[in-house]
């Protein structure tokens, strides 16, 4: 019987949650996705520093940043045949104007490495002021990949915005839950799966076509209970114990499956009230965008080193 790894990629896209050139080889993921936590580690490893050099070499910081990662984004795609997932500065998560201009200027980056806009995703934190970014972006034919995202408010936010694909963080609302409540989950019970589970029949019944890219996972039970959705996202060393497992990986997500919810389209003060509402969001969005800036930060003091 085939690996679960193999299972898998006949029913899901599967993508590869890392910086790492080696693990990305090894593992041929069809996507491949990077955010500044994985930039900053990147920037630590043997294969990188050549990159890093070039990058020291602008004098502006926040465009030696971009062309950074840029940089690394070239050097996944020569591995992979699908696209990278590049992220806008977490410290613009505000600003939709800013967002545009920074998006605009990683395509630039990209194109002058003579890498064309249909082999990118432009990572954005799913905000208000960045969902509106992406809808933007969209319709001057730039994808977007919506991140840190953790409500279904966020999710019909983006579905309405016409964004390409979204990324709901399994793992960090598990971590939420089982802090809050003292419970542990299994995997058909967890929070972060049964959040995507929701999403994925939503999208599916009201003919969005928006992808649904699971991503940040702790364990393989929740991967498993995933298994037919859109996009999964995932670290390498879940990947190896994927292809490590030859039991039978049944599709549990499936587009037939509806929903019983009603269509929602939200305005802006709906949006932001539904958040508000879902303490667990809220908390993991403002951590997630304060997390990926320092280490945008800590990035740049490289840099500029």
């Amino acid at each position: 019987m085939p690996n679960k790894l193999e299972q898998l990629r006949k029913m899901t896209t599967v993508v590869a949650d890392t910086g790492d050139l080696e693990a990305i080889t090894r593992l041929k993921p069809v996507d491949a996705t990077t955010n500044p936590s994985l930039l900053l580690k990147a920037a630590s490893l043997a294969q990188y520093q050549n990159l890093l050099e070039q990058a020291k070499k602008y004098k502006d910081i926040l465009l030696a940043c971009d062309q950074f990662a840029v940089s690394v984004g070239k050097e996944i795609l020569q591995a992979i045949p699908g696209r990278i997932s590049t992220e806008v500065d977490a410290r613009l998560s505000f600003d939709t104007p800013a967002t545009v201009a920074r998006a605009k200027r990683l395509i630039e980056l990209y194109q002058a490495q003579h890498i064309e806009k249909d082999r990118i995703l432009i990572k954005i934190a799913a905000t208000w002021e960045g969902i509106q970014a992406a809808k933007q972006l969209e319709k001057e034919g730039i994808q977007t990949n919506l991140t840190l995202l953790f409500s279904f408010s966020q999710a019909l936010a983006c579905a309405e915005a016409g964004v390409f694909l979204i990324s709901p963080f399994v793992g960090r609302i598990y971590d939420w839950y089982k802090k809050s409540t003292g419970h542990d989950f299994t995997a058909s019970n967890d929070p972060g799966v049964q959040s995507v589970s929701r999403i994925y029949n939503y999208y599916k019944h009201y003919g969005y076509k928006t992808i649904v890219m699971g991503a940040s996972f702790r364990n393989l039970g929740q991967i498993e209970q995933l298994a037919g959705c859109d996009r999964l996202t995932i670290s390498p060393d879940l990947l190896e114990k994927l292809s490590q497992d030859n039991n039978p990986l049944p599709q549990v997500l499936t587009p037939e499956q509806g929903c019983d919810e009603s269509k929602q389209i939200l305005t802006e003060s709906q949006y932001r009230w539904q958040l508000n509402e879902d303490a667990m969001a809220t908390e993991k969005l403002a951590e997630g965008i304060r997390a990926f800036a320092r280490d945008q930060e800590k990035l740049e003091a490289i840099l500029s080193a």
